[in-house]
């Protein structure tokens, strides 16, 4: 019989699956009534937050409170307990009695009498009221004193007062001396600078415009006595100079500008009277430059203004030209006092007229400096070309000595033999004379030359010996230059060079520094490998040298500004030029030399490659400060290797 399944069983799992989903339902509906009120109370739900967060500053801000007042009662109890303490030690004293205090003084409540002096008075038949007025008179007595001791004090309070106030005005004054003299060393001190700056760019052929009217005001002082700081000897007589204010026919609007800051540097710093009015003159023509060309830019896009204006300025050049300065000045009057008389005139062409004549003023005393320049100039060279051929005289004595013992007439006379003209007569054999070159064997050209006799020879040179020994002045012989050697290496290499040679000469030389291209021959010549490919050749540099002070405590000691101690080499900087290096990857190296012996310098030996051979500069032997902050710097960049640096300084203590 099969078996028959309970229906309770199945009862169940029916109530159990009711009862799941009843829970579900109930589930989703309390899900869904949440979602609801969540979305409803979104805002109360911030406020909620706001408030919260408020809640807490404000507890901070209490947190705070309480501990400043914490802070505070602790302050008050401290101040609390330091008063009480000082009442404590005051009430000690205050409670002392007669019979009892520390002091041992019976009579310590009472008020102090001089019974002792009541008693001497009393002696000396004294009433009391008699002894209180004679106290009284001695208490005013006292104050008396009192006061005058006190008016005393004042006084000499006023006094130390004076004192001091005249001492530091005197000190101002001393330190005012003592700085217009500083001022006064550094307008020389810059002025000499400008004079040596100027000289080295005529040296080195780079010079500016004013340096060429330095030159005119050298030549200028030398009349006068006063010397210059170009330091140029005989240099600046190869150099043409033209009237000065001729300068500004060539410069531009820019270069006229430059040239005007230069002048109005050497105003600044010039001190010499007639220094002064050169560059004065110097300025007016200047200015009077720069003002045209500037006109001439704003016309220059108006053909009939530009025209209007040229032919004006020719009329006024023809009728001031011709004129000197006496001229000129009698001119000028003439022209103020057209122009204050009230006549109808043309006010802009006379007052046109007035400046120029101004400037014309200017370019007549600029034209006298110009002739005194001329005058001192040619005397210079007289007085050189007077130095040579007595240089040269000298020399050709020297050499002709043993013939001027000769006798002039003898040797005119051809019936005198040759040999009887020395000193020492010596017989003549035929064997001393090179045999005879038959006619036959000589070239073409030397048998169309002249035959002269040896007599004849010997007169004619002698004659000429003679001439010259006597003679005041001596033509110097000009060489001509020799051909520069043709160089393997292609022709951009020297303008290379040369480019970068003068783009490092252009740049501004600092006050404590000097040109030093001193260069050091090598004892021992580097032999090439490279020498059959390539010519080596020296490079091109640039060197600087940095000097100065160095105030140590000797110098300190022994020297002041006033009398400074002499200059030490502080650095230098090295700048060689290698733009055609042959293996650009290799840079060049340096390294030092010490020489047996010599324990002051050194050889500082620079090696680069192909085509380059190596140079050596002679450094004074210190130890090098290799901080970047120091200044140094050690780089090898578009063909330039810079090498700079300076000179540790040892400072000493106790």
């Amino acid at each position: 019989m099969p078996r028959s399944r309970s229906p309770t069983r199945h009862s169940s799992r029916r109530d159990d699956g009711d009862r799941y989903r009843e829970d579900r339902d109930r589930t989703e509906r309390t899900k869904r009534r949440h979602r609801s009120v969540s979305s409803d109370d979104a805002p109360r739900t911030r406020d909620r937050s706001r408030s919260r967060e408020r809640h807490k500053e404000d507890s901070k801000k209490k947190k705070k409170r309480e501990k400043s007042a914490e802070r505070r009662a602790r302050k008050e109890t401290k101040q609390r307990l330091r008063a009480e303490e000082e009442s404590r030690q005051v009430a000690e004293l205050s409670v002392y009695t007669a019979t009892d205090n520390p002091f041992h003084d019976a009579n310590l409540g009472q008020q102090f009498k001089w019974h002792k002096k009541a008693e001497k008075e009393k002696k000396m038949g004294l009433s009391a009221l008699e002894a209180q007025q004679r106290d009284a008179q001695r208490r005013a007595e006292a104050k008396r004193e009192l006061e005058i001791l006190n008016k005393r004090r004042a006084e000499r309070e006023i006094e130390q007062q004076l004192r001091e106030e005249e001492e530091t005005r005197m000190a101002r004054l001393a330190d005012s001396a003592q700085m217009a003299d500083w001022l006064a060393k550094d307008g020389d001190f810059q002025l000499e600078q400008e004079w040596k700056r100027a000289g080295i760019r005529l040296k080195e052929k780079r010079a500016k415009a004013i340096d060429f009217l330095a030159l005119n005001l050298k030549y200028a002082s030398a009349a006068n006595g006063e010397s210059d700081g170009l330091d140029l000897e005989d240099d600046g007589l190869e150099i043409d100079l033209d009237e000065p204010y001729a300068i500004f026919e060539n410069l531009s609007l820019q270069q006229t500008e430059e040239l005007r800051d230069d002048i109005q540097r050497y105003l600044t710093v010039e001190k010499s009277e007639t220094n002064i009015d050169f560059w004065t003159n110097m300025m007016v023509v200047c200015e009077d430059r720069l003002e045209r060309l500037n006109r001439d830019r704003r016309i220059g896009q108006d053909p009939r203004a530009a025209d209007v204006n040229a032919a004006v300025e020719s009329e006024i050049t023809g009728l001031l030209s011709g004129k000197n300065y006496d001229q000129l000045n009698l001119l000028q009057g003439q022209i103020r006092a057209k122009l204050e008389s009230g006549e109808p005139v043309d006010t802009d062409y006379w007052e046109s007229l007035l400046k120029s004549v101004f400037v014309w003023k200017a370019k007549s005393k600029l034209k006298a400096v110009h002739e005194v320049v001329v005058r001192n100039r040619l005397e210079q060279l007289r007085k050189k070309q007077r130095d040579e051929a007595l240089q040269a005289q000298q020399e050709l004595l020297a050499g002709v000595q043993p013939d001027a013992d000769m006798d002039v007439e003898g040797q005119a006379d051809e019936d005198v033999p040759m040999e009887e003209m020395d000193g020492d007569y010596v017989e003549y054999r035929p064997d001393m004379s090179p045999p005879p070159i038959p006619a036959t064997k000589l070239a073409l050209d030397d048998r169309e030359l002249e035959v002269i006799s040896e007599k004849a020879y010997w007169k004619d040179l002698f004659t000429l010996r003679h001439s010259v020994a006597g003679s005041r002045f001596v033509a110097k012989v000009t060489t001509a230059a020799p051909e520069p050697e043709v160089q393997e290496a292609p022709v951009g290499v020297d303008m290379a060079s040369e480019a970068m040679y003068r783009a490092e000469a252009e740049r501004a030389m600092e006050e404590e520094e000097e040109l030093f291209n001193l260069e050091e021959n090598i004892s021992h010549p580097t032999t090439y490998t490279w020498e059959d490919k390539y010519r080596p050749r020296k490079p091109r540099y640039f060197n600087r040298v940095h000097t100065g002070y160095e105030w140590n405590k000797y110098n300190q000691t022994h020297y002041d500004t006033d009398n400074p101690p002499p200059k030490v080499v502080q650095g230098y900087k090295f700048n060689i030029f290698y733009p055609d290096l042959i293996d650009k990857s290799k840079a060049p190296t340096y390294k030092i030399v010490r020489e047996p012996g010599n324990d002051d310098t050194v050889l500082l030996h620079f090696t680069a490659g192909p085509p380059y051979e190596d140079i050596a500069f002679r450094v004074v032997d210190r130890e090098w400060e290799y901080s970047h902050k120091r200044g140094f710097r050690s780089s090898f960049d578009r063909g330039c290797l810079s090498l700079w640096f300076n000179f540790r300084r040892n400072f000493y203590r106790k």
